[in-house]
């Protein structure tokens, strides 16, 4: 099967922004998980089911923002009408299971979202029995798989480009040190991962209990590891909220010198902004989405609302991007699992991104560092699948 991106013509500043097509062979729709037929001439019926009736003012911020960027990415579709069904979880799987039944008893042919890991268990079970596909906007990897797939940027995604960089760069020699938490565990192995596709080595890995105490007591094994094993790299797990602060100053002043021994994070360290201005940053790697593309989306949704966007409220543009580009070109499997998975990928609000056939996703990312308190991009995220970094 091959597919190829296109331009659509919807353009911001000549960036642009909305779905690309992609040219779609036939597949069988019959197969587990594939998904239900579609009339294209014909309005196509997709259920967004967003977290709002929880309670909680901050799920009704991300509901209506989900909402909002849904259909500005509906704005762009050129010759695809999405009738697009919007159903309120409260954030709950028993509800989020109620709601994607009713949503196809109505005629969804697609879910978005739900946000939630368990929701999100709940809608999927739900929507398998009856052959149809889900768009979740969580990031994480073990809800994927089947007829479930993740849009949140994953760890792995990170990992991968990450340390395939460093390689690139003659810093392929890594030790990892992460929290010993579920989210400093799925980053380690994460990183692992990535370092046996890449043909990096695993120079050491160092682990520390999610405390100010352990971070500290950790300094000196991650010194004599590093040491010891002549790496040239070291791969932080933590984000800056939690123990990224304190590690990026003590870890120089423990002799860990960045000039010699690359820092690498695993999350974003220009959020907050206040962390640009630490002096442990200074000089570190780490990925963020395609910074053209999330300023162009970013800029076209204040316009349209008056406000910033969720952040993950982009996810819910991306779904409705790839559905789009999928149905303008005619073919009645245009969302079943094959059509969803191909190579190629789509454009959507924060650069090009692609379902994969295990449900996680794959997006293009920038590699950027910190220099006199200012993010520099050192490595532009790719405009095509096969490019830099894949």
């Amino acid at each position: 099967m091959f597919s190829v991106l296109r331009s659509t013509r919807k353009v911001l500043q000549g960036l642009v922004l909305s779905a690309v097509a992609l040219a779609v062979a036939a597949c069988d729709p019959m197969a587990t998980g594939g998904g239900p037929l579609v009339n294209t001439s014909k309005p196509i019926p997709v259920a967004l089911l967003v977290p709002s009736g929880s309670g909680n003012s901050g799920d009704e911020i991300l509901a209506q923002s989900l909402e909002n960027a849904a259909r500005l990415a509906m704005a762009d579709l050129d010759g695809v009408t999405i009738d697009l069904r919007v159903y309120p979880t409260a954030g709950s799987p028993q509800t989020a299971a109620e709601r994607a039944t009713q949503a196809i008893n109505e005629g969804a042919r697609i879910i978005l979202g739900p946000v939630y890991a368990e929701a999100t268990n709940a809608a999927g079970t739900a929507a398998a029995n009856r052959g149809v596909n889900v768009l979740s906007f969580s990031n994480n990897q073990a809800i994927a798989g089947g007829n479930v797939f993740v849009l949140g940027p994953t760890f792995q995604n990170t990992a991968n480009r990450m340390v395939s960089f460093a390689s690139a760069t003659g810093k392929s020699n890594i030790v990892i040190v992460h929290s010993r938490d579920d989210a400093g565990e799925q980053g380690r192995s994460a990183i692992q991962n990535a370092i046996a596709a890449n043909g990096a080595t695993l120079s050491g890995t160092v682990g520390y209990a999610p405390s100010q105490q352990d971070v500290v007591a950790s300094i000196s094994t991650i010194r004599s590891t590093i040491q010891q094993s002549g790496a040239n790299a070291v791969f932080l797990t933590s984000p800056t909220s939690t123990a990224l602060p304190l590690l990026t100053q003590l870890m120089p002043e423990a002799g860990i010198d960045p000039l010699q021994t690359q820092y690498i994070g695993l999350t974003r360290w220009d959020i907050p902004a206040q962390t640009l201005s630490l002096p442990g940053v200074q000089g570190g790697w780490f990925a963020v989405p395609d910074p053209a593309a999330s300023a162009g989306f970013s800029a076209r949704y204040q316009a349209a609302y008056g406000q910033a966007p969720h952040p993950i409220g982009g996810l819910a543009f991306d779904g409705i991007a790839a559905i789009g580009a999928l149905v303008s070109q005619g073919s009645a499997d245009a969302l079943t699992t094959q059509s969803l998975t191909q190579a190629a990928g789509f454009r959507g609000a924060s650069g090009i991104f692609r379902l994969m056939p295990n449900g996680t996703n794959e997006r293009g990312l920038a590699i950027a560092t910190i220099t006199a308190n200012q993010v520099q991009i050192i490595s532009p995220a790719p405009q095509f699948f096969g490019a830099a970094g894949f």
